[in-house]
């Protein structure tokens, strides 16, 4: 069977798949000419990250296919309803990258805490005496409230690294059921700790210091931060977003960056991929990097081995 690992997979993925008996095509199609490929060369399961989208269309053109994999958490760049009743089956890897995205949501609260993201862009340039003036009013993390919307596997990954600084986690979730934190603090010491979810974020949200959002694109469109709940937020929040573009309302962002409602802000996803808002990457306020939460050479790995072994479990050697 040919597998169209059309955004890629990792080296000991393609290699387990190999192995298997599946032969595992990494040349990169274009969106346009994805169908006519996969028929061309008799495809039969695609695999995706975020670049590619495997939506209704392509699915009815290619009648062969019969599996469609996402290497990551979201599938809103897949029909997957529309898939599964054509007979697909359709698979991704929730838990492959929830440390990596995890990670870089950390290293953002400590960026926008400090202005890293503008004083790197400034200092080859800039007047130093000036920039350490600037610069001047960071602040520390520990002590700070988190509030995590949304308290799946990334969310609660995230919980385990922020409550290692410090932090006061508060978790909004639709289900409250109570979840046990594991924290690695390296040399071998591990400590677990129960957190709550509440389902209402309007009753916490003027008390969180900082907001980090780990929500699937809402399936009606609608921003689940926008003029409401920048209007609860207590002056000065930091908030970070390496979920989906579309989860905060972009312009409502930018007025309550510019009120002084939101101190600062950092965003790995935008509403117009791959193509963001010029206002957005030349605001000093706003740190971004481009969507690249999963992108790690570890999460890589996990994110190749398990969609392999899901392949090789469904349809074994062929």
């Amino acid at each position: 069977m040919k597998i169209l690992a059309n955004d890629g997979i990792s080296s000991v993925g393609k290699q387990q798949l190999e192995n298997a008996g599946f032969t595992v095509i990494t040349d990169k199609v274009d969106q346009a000419d994805l169908a006519k490929e996969v028929n061309e060369q008799g495809i039969e399961m695609i695999l995706v990250r975020s670049a590619t989208t495997v939506r209704k269309e392509v699915i009815d053109a290619c009648p062969q296919l019969k599996l469609i994999g996402r290497g990551g958490v979201g599938m809103d760049n897949i029909d997957v309803e529309y898939a599964r009743s054509k007979g697909i089956q359709v698979i991704n890897t929730p838990a492959s990258s929830s440390q990596s995205v995890a990670e870089l949501v950390m290293g953002h609260l400590f960026a926008i805490s400090r202005s890293l993201n503008d004083s790197y862009k400034n200092m080859e340039h800039g007047d130093f005496s000036a920039l350490k003036k600037k610069y001047a009013k960071g602040v520390e993390l520990r002590g700070k409230t988190l509030g995590i919307i949304g308290f799946g596997r990334i969310g609660q990954s995230l919980a385990s690294y922020a409550l290692g600084c410090g932090m006061n986690v508060i978790a909004v979730d639709r289900t409250n059921q109570p979840v046990n934190i594991k924290l690695d603090l390296g040399n071998k010491l591990t400590i677990t700790t129960e957190i709550t979810p509440i389902n209402n974020l309007s009753e916490v949200i003027g008390s969180l210091d900082y907001i980090s959002i780990h929500v699937p694109k809402q399936a009606d469109g609608s921003a689940v931060i926008g003029k409401t709940e920048f209007e609860a937020m207590k002056k000065g929040v930091r908030i970070v977003n390496a979920a989906r573009g579309g989860v905060i309302n972009e312009d409502d962002l930018l007025v309550a960056i510019a009120d002084g409602t939101v101190a600062s802000c950092a965003l790995d996803v935008f509403e117009n991929e791959p193509n963001p808002r010029k206002e957005l990457l030349s605001n000093e306020k706003i740190a971004c990097t481009p969507h690249v939460g999963a992108a790690t050479l570890e999460a890589q790995d996990r994110i190749g081995e398990e969609l392999a072994s899901l392949i090789i479990e469904a349809f074994g050697k062929k």
